[in-house]
């Protein structure tokens, strides 16, 4: 879980502003490559809310919107705050059709806090970027009398352990020793894990309910390079060393496994509701 296991909570250290433009320059790639939100967790969220047609929803950190079409569709309004620019356009185009839906282009820790409104606050991938100073107090605050947390997660999609051990002989030690390796599913569940830990820990929350999914999905190679330049440690590389990495990781994966590859991710839904 690259962008969100605590031990790589580096981006902790930044300030708002780095934080809101850390994936600006990725959002389209973002936007074609990050898989969807498994409909079954979905549903499983709107049932043990037992959210109502007439459910108002705060969305923190959306992105370009991969969480947010999958409840607009089912009805509900929505106030979605996303800080960065390029994603709030790219969520803008998507979401047009949904007269329930507004855009806010914000931070959470700077939009202005609007009490006790919401049924929901969802966070998909996104809630470790909130300062934690704000993370759980704001949350509760915007909530209503026993509104509920949702946060959904999904960690990146990867090929198996035999393929990546292969691109680590084969290119990753030649040119990125330093990216983090292949994790398995039991470590993404121990992190996520920990996301369910703190929110009882921050005593605004309980009852919590914790759901999993394994999903196999199925890329083109270039598709994967592009997905694998939505995940931190390659926005972080220098141009020119992550140009020459991605070419060299294509060729080998072309050449051993042609122009397609077989993907798994987790997704985990979280949810709780306020004391």
């Amino acid at each position: 879980m690259p962008d969100s296991s605590p031990k790589n909570n580096w981006y902790q250290d930044f300030n708002l502003e780095q934080k809101s433009n850390w994936y600006g320059i990725i959002a389209d790639a973002y936007d074609k490559t990050r898989p969807s939100y498994p409909q079954e967790l979905v549903n499983c969220a709107v049932e043990i809310a037992q959210l109502s047609p007439d459910a108002k929803i705060l969305e923190i950190g959306c992105a370009t919107g991969t969480a947010t079409t999958s409840f607009a569709d089912l009805g509900f309004s929505m106030v979605c705050i996303e800080p960065n620019s390029e994603s709030y356009q790219v969520v803008l185009r998507n979401s047009a059709s949904y007269e329930k839906v507004k855009i806010i282009n914000t931070t959470f820790e700077e939009w202005e806090l609007e009490k006790s409104q919401f049924d929901v606050v969802l966070a998909a991938t996104s809630f470790h970027w909130v300062s934690s100073e704000v993370r759980y107090a704001k949350t509760a605050e915007a909530l209503k009398t026993d509104g509920f947390l949702i946060l959904l997660w999904n960690t990146p999609p990867q090929p198996t352990q035999e393929i990546y051990q292969e691109l680590l002989d084969s290119v990753y030690q030649n040119y990125a020793p330093d990216v983090t390796g292949y994790e398995a599913i039991a470590t993404h569940q121990k992190n996520i894990r920990s996301f369910g830990n703190a929110i009882i820990k921050s005593a605004k929350f309980h009852n919590l309910v914790s759901e999993e999914l394994i999903s196999e999905v199925t890329y083109d190679v270039d598709d994967y390079l592009t997905l694998l330049s939505t995940l931190s440690p390659y926005i972080a590389m220098e141009s020119e060393r992550r140009n020459t990495l991605f070419e060299n990781l294509g060729t080998v994966l072309k050449n051993h496994h042609g122009n397609t590859l077989s993907l798994s991710y987790l997704s985990a839904l979280q949810i709780a509701q306020k004391v």
